[in-house]
């Protein structure tokens, strides 16, 4: 199969030197994705687009990564042939593949020509349009509405036919607009504020504040993992853990209940800066929405935001929570930010929402930085896509290959995951993991249970949840 990749319409509109430079870049990082699936599979660059030629044994792989690639606007799937330049040539070729389309159908040609013809791309339209009325039986020709567009692509002696169009993420091309920090706690506008940084083309590393032991460490991992696993594979990025247990601590002991949210956030900025500046990094992203809660109203962002000198972009500033959610749902985030923790509340008591510089002040020099400086010490980088092994060596979790007697496999996938991908060579009974939680008690706690995902990383966190809570008869299985 031949697949034509569009640009995001924002490259194509850029100088000569940015436009080329960032095609190179889409380029680079489509063939780095497609050649983990097939080294086989081929790549050409032109100056307005991309094409791949792959196996028909990995189309699902390769639709996959081109339209969650950033820099993809749209990707055309098309039959190409030989055709020479003769119009009557053509016209027969296409009518091979669309007179079964267009049976008792009302029908339109649209075709895109380049290179030297004795035709113009309008007089190819009729051409085509009357070879195939005459061939097939259509319902008739609307130029306006019809129920099939057949769309012909013509180079040279070349003419591709198009089977089928699939939307791209859009964005510029990751690696093209530099890197960036994001501030993750793994809920809602966290994980959304990095998705839309990463199909910006920006190189998003992560850093976390670890407020909730091993298991919302675990659950922050996992959705890095799949933010960057779908849309930055192309390149390496990192996963930053701030161990802030002591920190919380010390804001309980030094700051007034009111200014304990936005001393938090101020907190983070800080240490998050000195870690960016240690890997070169000149950003930092965050979830904040104006409004959405006590700290983020106009005048305590900007009361958190003077503690620090680097960029603070707020991508979900001017957005509302069905926004953020709905975009949850289109990307896949919404149920691992639903099953996510949230401990940032825990020490908001009577916030202030219109916080004083002054007062502030006076607050932050009552807390002993040295605690923050050991946070930061102490803090662990890996590379996101070792996060897998790093759970497993972490989690207390037992790791089963195989099912032992008196034992129920629970596979937690997305439904839609279980539909494709069923679970073979064992009984297994399905809950997805954003249920599991609520439906675990209800089960015979006489048996043991295993839990299964793919990759074994949601199915760590959500039986470290669970023994959390007191079950002892959890585990995860990881088929050999």
């Amino acid at each position: 199969m031949k697949f034509i990749v569009k640009l995001f319409p924002e490259i194509m509109v850029k100088g000569t030197a940015v436009k080329k430079k960032m095609i190179s870049q889409l380029h680079d990082n489509l063939r780095t994705l497609l050649l983990r699936v097939d080294p086989e599979i081929q790549t050409k660059r032109f100056w307005d687009k991309i094409e791949v030629q792959a196996d028909d044994a990995y189309l699902e792989a390769v639709r996959r990564i081109l339209t969650q690639t950033p820099g993809v606007e749209q990707v055309l799937e098309v039959i190409q042939h030989q055709t020479g330049k003769e119009l009557q040539d053509i016209a027969d070729k296409v009518a091979e593949y669309a007179v079964s389309w267009i049976e008792g159908k009302t029908f339109v040609v649209r075709v895109k020509r380049s290179g030297t013809h004795d035709f113009s791309s309008y007089e190819a339209e009729r051409f085509i349009g009357g070879v195939l009325y005459q061939k097939g039986n259509p319902a008739g020709v609307d130029l306006h509405n019809p129920e099939v567009k057949v769309e012909v692509e013509i180079h040279q002696d070349s003419v591709n036919i198009v089977t089928a169009k699939r939307t791209g993420l859009g964005g510029f091309p990751m690696g093209s607009q530099g890197e960036l920090l994001s501030l993750m706690s793994g809920g809602f506008d966290s994980t959304i504020a990095s998705y839309l940084t990463m199909r910006r083309g920006l190189k998003t590393h992560f850093i976390f504040f670890n407020l909730g032991g091993a298991a919302h460490e675990i659950g922050v991992k996992q959705v890095a993992l799949y933010l960057w696993s779908r849309f930055g594979a192309s390149h390496r990025v990192s996963f930053v853990t701030v161990p802030f247990e002591e920190v919380v601590g010390e804001i309980f002991r030094s700051t007034h209940e009111s200014y304990m949210g936005v001393t938090l956030k101020r907190l983070m900025l800080m240490a998050s800066e000195k870690v960016a500046k240690q890997m070169g990094i000149d950003a930092l992203v965050t979830g904040e929405s104006v409004a959405q809660v006590s700290s983020q109203t106009l005048r305590n962002l900007a009361v958190i935001d003077s503690v620090t000198n680097m960029l603070v972009l707020r991508p979900l500033a001017t957005m509302d929570k069905p926004e953020i959610m709905a975009l949850a749902d289109r990307i896949g985030t919404r149920h691992f930010a639903e099953s996510m923790p949230e401990y940032c509340g825990v020490i908001s008591k009577n916030p202030v929402t219109n916080a004083s510089f002054d007062r502030m002040e006076k607050e932050a020099a009552r807390f002993d930085y040295s605690v923050l400086d050991r946070a930061i010490e102490s803090a662990v980088t890996i590379p996101v896509d070792k996060i897998i092994d790093d759970v497993t060596e972490t989690a207390h979790v037992e790791i089963l290959n195989e099912v032992p007697g008196n034992t129920v496999v629970i596979d937690i996938r997305a439904e839609s995951e279980q539909q494709n991908q069923p679970l073979k060579d064992v009984e297994s009974m399905a809950i997805p993991f954003h249920e599991l939680n609520q439906k675990f008690d209800k089960l015979d706690q006489s048996k043991q249970y295993l839990l299964y995902c793919d990759k074994g990383v949601m199915s760590q966190l959500h039986a470290q949840y669970l023994k959390d809570k007191g079950f002892d008869n959890v585990r995860v299985y990881r088929p050999a």
